[in-house]
C-alpha cells in the first residue's frame, strides 16, 4: 500500500485529494495545525466524510523541526504540498507572512524529504499567479514568470526551489501550475464564492448587494475535483515535470457574477457595488493556461468547465441557506433550487462535500 503525506489536507484541493487517493487505496496522512485537531467541527469540515480514515499530524510550515518529525514518521512514498497561505489580497496586507511560510515551508520540506524520505515523489502546487503580468497568452510551462503579488512571488520562490532540488539532489519533484480551479468547498473569502453565496443570499432576501473590485480581471476557471486527478497524475510518470493545469477558457469576474444571477433570475446591474478598496495594488489582468503538455503527457484535461462550475457552486450555497432556514417569502412551496434554469450539459457524480461553515468574511 502506498503512503501519500498532503500538506493543507484541510482546504479544498487537500480534501478531494484525500478522497481521491483514500479510492485509489493509499495510506493518507495530513499535516495540519495544532488548532484544528482542537477544533474539527470548524477547521475540519472538509473532511468530514473521510475523517476517520485519514491520519493527521500537528505541524507548523513555519516550523522545520516539526515538518521534519513528520516526514521520519510516515515515511512517505508521494508527498503532495498544497499548504500555502493562498489569498492573494491578504498577501498585500501581510506580504512578511505570505513570504516565510509559502518559500520557507517549502524550503523546510524540500529538506526534510531530502534528509528522511529521498525516494519519495512530491508534487508542489504552482499557480498560475507566477505568471502575472505575462507576455504571452495562453501561459505555458515555458512562459516567463512576472507575478505581480507576494502571493505569486512566493509561489514562484517556491517553484524554483522545488526544481533545484530536483535537478541538485535527484528528487522526484514536479510542479503543478494550476490557474484558478473552484468547487463547493472553495473558502468565502475569494471572489467566486463571494459572488455565489452573496448571489443566493440576494435572492432569499438575506442581504441587497454584492461589493466587488475589479470585474474586468479575467480568469482561467476550472473545477478542484479534476485537478487533483492531474496532480495525481504528475507523480505517476516515469520522470519529473511540470505541468500547467487549467481549461484553456478564460472569462472576466463581470462574467461568473452575470452567471450566478442568471441562475437564479436576477439582474445582477441591479445588485452589484464597485469597491475600489477591494482593488489590488498591482492588478493581474488576464490570466489563460495552455495545458497541452498535461494532455499529452498525463492524459489530463478539464471537463466540467466555467457554467457548470458557477452553477455546482450556487447550488451548494442554495442547499447550505436551505438547511439553515433561509426561506424567502415570495418563494413558499418551491425552492430556490427548483427555480434555477436548467441546462443542458451532462453532469458528472460529485465527491460529498460534506457540511459547510458559517459563512464569514468576504473580500
Amino acid at each position: 500500500m502506498k503512503r501519500a503525506l498532503i500538506t493543507g489536507i484541510t482546504g479544498q484541493d487537500g480534501s478531494y485529494l484525500a478522497e481521491l487517493l483514500l479510492e485509489k487505496g493509499y495510506e493518507v496522512h495530513g499535516v495540519v495545525r495544532r488548532v484544528a485537531l482542537e477544533d474539527p467541527t470548524h477547521r475540519l469540515w472538509r473532511l468530514q466524510g473521510v475523517l476517520d480514515q485519514v491520519k493527521l499530524h500537528s505541524a507548523s510550515m513555519e516550523s522545520y523541526a516539526s515538518l521534519f518529525r513528520v516526514v521520519e514518521q510516515v515515511r512517505p512514498d508521494e508527498c503532495y504540498h498544497l499548504a500555502a497561505q493562498s489569498f492573494v489580497n491578504f498577501s498585500f496586507d501581510d506580504e512578511f507572512s505570505t513570504i516565510a511560510i509559502n518559500i520557507n515551508g517549502t524550503h523546510y520540506l524540500l529538506s526534510a524529504l531530502k534528509e528522511k524520505a529521498p525516494d519519495c515523489r512530491l508534487y508542489f502546487a504552482g499557480s498560475s499567479e507566477m505568471f502575472g503580468n505575462a507576455i504571452e497568452t495562453p501561459q505555458t510551462e515555458s512562459t516567463p514568470f512576472h507575478p505581480r503579488s507576494p502571493y505569486g512571488i512566493s509561489k514562484a520562490a517556491g517553484f524554483q526551489l522545488t526544481r533545484n532540488y530536483r535537478e541538485a539532489y535527484g528528487l522526484f519533484a514536479c510542479s503543478g501550475i494550476a490557474f484558478n480551479h473552484e468547487s463547493e468547498r472553495r473558502g468565502f473569502e475569494f471572489v467566486t464564492r463571494k459572488i455565489t453565496s452573496t448571489a443566493a443570499r440576494i435572492k432569499l432576501g438575506l442581504t441587497d448587494h454584492l461589493r466587488l473590485g475589479n470585474l474586468h480581471a479575467r480568469r482561467d476557471w476550472g473545477y478542484s475535483p479534476e485537478y487533483v486527478e492531474g496532480m495525481w497524475r504528475a507523480l505517476q510518470q516515469e520522470e519529473p515535470g511540470d505541468y500547467v493545469l487549467a481549461t484553456g477558457e478564460t472569462h472576466s469576474v463581470e462574467e461568473f457574477a452575470a452567471e450566478a444571477f442568471r441562475l437564479v433570475g436576477l439582474d445582477p446591474g441591479e445588485h452589484i457595488v464597485v469597491d475600489e478598496s477591494l482593488f489590488r495594488p498591482a492588478e493581474v489582468h488576464e490570466l489563460r493556461g495552455d495545458a497541452s503538455l498535461a494532455e499529452s503527457k498525463l492524459g489530463w484535461k478539464a471537463t466540467v468547465v466555467f457554467p457548470e462550475v458557477v452553477r455546482r457552486m450556487l447550488d451548494a450555497d442554495i442547499l447550505r441557506l436551505e438547511a439553515e432556514g433561509a426561506h424567502a417569502p415570495s418563494l413558499r412551496s418551491l425552492s430556490l433550487r427548483q427555480q434555477l434554469q436548467p441546462r443542458r450539459q451532462p453532469e458528472r457524480a460529485e465527491p460529498s462535500s460534506g457540511a459547510l461553515p458559517p459563512q464569514g468574511g468576504t473580500r
